[in-house]
């Protein structure tokens, strides 16, 4: 056992999985429903959600718990991306100098977009500033990780949000909401999102979803390229290497996460 797994607090542990999953139930959630959500008991799940409603954190009304006052409060006081940057960086550094491409990785904002936090090049990228990479937004249905973000929604959310006739940026672009909803399909059976061609001339673009252990899109990390250099034979090698990036990711943000659903150390 590391020093950082016996200084963890597993009830902690288990409260802060309550709450990510009390987060994904708008119209709130019983204790029978929390407990096999997070792979806890139903008394455990009981003790944990009793303490946090004495404490303001979670609110009861009749069967159902929500996220309570006092959670919203201190969220309204935090930046939600202070510390993050900074943690993450080195494994966007050396996952762009693995590939030897742009690296980027961006967040889903309530208004179903993607906001670009953090960026990172490889040493074949000459003569770009990834700081100018950060805040951009890129149209959902012509970006690889805008195809993420909308793989993650449910048929109801993407028909109110998509038209039936969709932007083209170039020859390649996905026009038709019913050609694009095809693809989403296989975006959320094969686990990543690529796009050639689709956004510019030349561009090819690779993304893989960062999941929470409630199962919520938390991020989307993506390797850009030019197709003369990055084409889609290198596909396969960067989806490994993205993968094992997207495990240093989830031991960074949630240490002591990996096997506490499963075993709830109950």
């Amino acid at each position: 056992m590391s020093d950082a797994d016996g200084l963890t607090n597993k009830s902690v542990v288990k409260g802060a999985l309550i709450l990510r999953e009390l987060a994904r139930h708008e119209q709130g959630a019983t204790v029978t429903e929390l407990a096999s959500a997070v792979g806890l008991s139903r008394p455990t799940a009981f003790r944990i959600l009793n303490s946090l409603e004495q404490t303001g954190f979670v609110d009861r009304s009749d069967s159902k718990y929500s996220l309570g006052w006092e959670f919203s409060r201190l969220a309204r006081r935090a930046d939600p991306y202070a510390g993050l940057v900074g943690r993450i960086q080195p494994v966007l550094d050396a996952l762009a100098e693995d590939v030897k491409e742009t690296v980027t990785l961006s967040v889903p904002t309530p208004a179903r977009e993607l906001d670009l936090i953090a960026a990172a090049k490889g040493s074949h990228v000459v003569g770009v500033s990834v700081g100018q990479l950060i805040g951009q937004r890129w149209p959902l249905h012509a970006s690889a990780g805008g195809k993420v973000l909308l793989a993650s929604l449910d048929e109801e959310a993407l028909l109110e949000l998509l038209p039936e006739e969709l932007e083209r940026f170039t020859p390649d672009t996905i026009g038709e909401r019913r050609a694009l909803l095809k693809e989403l399909g296989q975006v959320r059976e094969q686990g990543y999102s690529v796009i050639d061609n689709e956004l510019e001339e030349g561009l090819l673009s690779v993304s893989r979803p960062l999941h929470d252990s409630a199962g919520g899109l938390v991020a989307v990390v993506t390797v850009d390229g030019p197709r003369y250099r990055f084409g889609r034979d290198r596909i396969p090698a960067t989806l490994q290497r993205m993968r094992d990036a997207m495990e240093q990711l989830e031991r960074l943000l949630w240490p002591g996460w990996e096997g506490q659903a499963a075993a709830g150390a109950r």
